[in-house]
């Protein structure tokens, strides 16, 4: 009864998601992030405002009854945080921004993925290089280890290496979105057909053909530097910046389990400089991913660096262990045969027990782990702990 991709949440897996987002949002409040609700939908040129063509096919579009301008559906929130940092908050200063909601997608990531996830993500404004994506990485590490999950690996790779070595390619552009494709799948012999085939220099081409193979742990950068001794100004600099903020996440989490991904082009459109992704064991798609997507605050009126990550709160909760609910369950009496004075004593302990933060559940309610009952002792109800 539903479209493909869209679904409803039911319990008890509404209660393990939940939880999972107020731990996540008080993990971000401890950070100093602000909570923002963007709107669900919104005008499309600004909905979709240097973000590029991925985010506009995923897009749904809506026309507006009240202007006749077409609207979007939010297929994302990265962007319109962006958006509220540039328009509508303009501090002068580094902006710490949260949130968490639903998207919708025209299509789903991967055979069976949801076409309506729920993001929740952090972004940080106004903080440049490294230091700033150190943080934002080890956030998300954190985010992570607060989700209850055990080992996660980080990848990180910097999209300005590939960009350099393809613009000194020179490929048409149909060449080079066949490029772009083949270095993600990492399919060697189908790069080297292609630059063979545009005559692509050798040293510039025996550089592309390196990058799929460069992927691991720290002794990657140094294989990196020596591969693209030659390569075109920025790619030395996007070295750096790799192990500038790879130092710099290891001060604040020192067990961080990093690794490196040179041909890493997710997100390519739009981030400008680094980006990561994490993994956990038993699960090969990417839980979280982050990166760097300096100035697409510009539209606005003011470019800003800008770096930041979000995950899916569905996907995560269905691998994290479930939270139990905090606190005691109570399990209602039965009322039969009770009094009337009884009864009303009863409904003002429970409202007491409650204003204090004690679960009170009826009978025959599902899925609450019952810590105790609520027994008459002759002149009033007390609660007893059955655990």
């Amino acid at each position: 009864m539903l479209p493909d991709g869209v679904d409803e949440i039911l319990p008890p897996r509404a209660r393990q998601i939940e939880a999972l987002r107020r731990r996540l949002l008080e993990r971000f409040d401890l950070w100093g992030y602000e909570l923002v609700f963007p709107p669900l939908l919104e005008f499309l040129d600004s909905l979709l405002v240097g973000v590029g063509s991925d985010l506009d096919l995923q897009t749904f579009k809506v026309t507006d009854q009240a202007s006749g301008r077409l609207m979007g559906i939010r297929a994302d929130l990265t962007s319109q945080a962006a958006r509220i940092d540039a328009h509508s908050l303009r501090h002068e200063g580094p902006t710490r921004l949260c949130y968490a909601g639903t998207v919708l997608r025209t299509r789903g990531e991967g055979l069976f993925g949801s076409r309506s996830p729920i993001k929740v993500g952090a972004e940080l404004y106004g903080v440049a290089g490294p230091e700033g994506d150190a943080e934002v990485l080890a956030l998300m590490a954190e985010t992570l280890a607060a989700a209850g999950l055990g080992a996660v690996h980080i990848e990180l790779g910097h999209v300005a290496i590939y960009r350099a070595l393809a613009a000194a390619a020179g490929l048409p552009e149909a060449a080079n979105t066949t490029l772009f494709e083949a270095v993600q799948r990492k399919a060697v012999a189908d790069i080297r057909a292609l630059l063979e085939a545009h005559q692509v220099a050798g040293d510039l081409s025996a550089m592309i053909l390196q990058l799929p193979t460069l992927l691991g742990g720290s002794d990657v950068l140094l294989r990196a530097r020596e591969a693209f001794a030659a390569a075109p100004p920025g790619v030395k600099a996007a070295l750096d910046e790799l192990e500038a903020t790879a130092e710099s996440a290891r001060l604040r989490r020192p067990e961080l389990a990093l690794g490196f991904d040179l041909s890493e082009l997710h997100g390519y459109h739009y981030h400008t400089g680094i980006v990561f992704s994490a993994y956990a064991e038993d699960h090969g798609q990417a839980l979280a991913r982050g990166g760097r997507y300096d100035d697409i605050g510009g539209a606005f009126g003011r470019g800003r660096p800008a770096t930041g990550f979000d995950l899916d709160l569905k996907v995560l909760a269905d691998l994290a262990p479930v939270i139990a609910p905090d606190g005691r369950t109570l399990r209602l009496p039965s009322r039969s045969g009770l009094s009337a004075p009884q009864v009303r004593q009863l409904w003002e302990t429970v409202a007491e027990l409650r204003a204090e933060g004690v679960r009170v559940v009826p009978e025959g309610a599902e899925g609450w782990p019952v810590t105790g009952s609520l027994n008459w002792d002759g002149t009033r109800w007390v609660s007893t702990n059955t655990q």
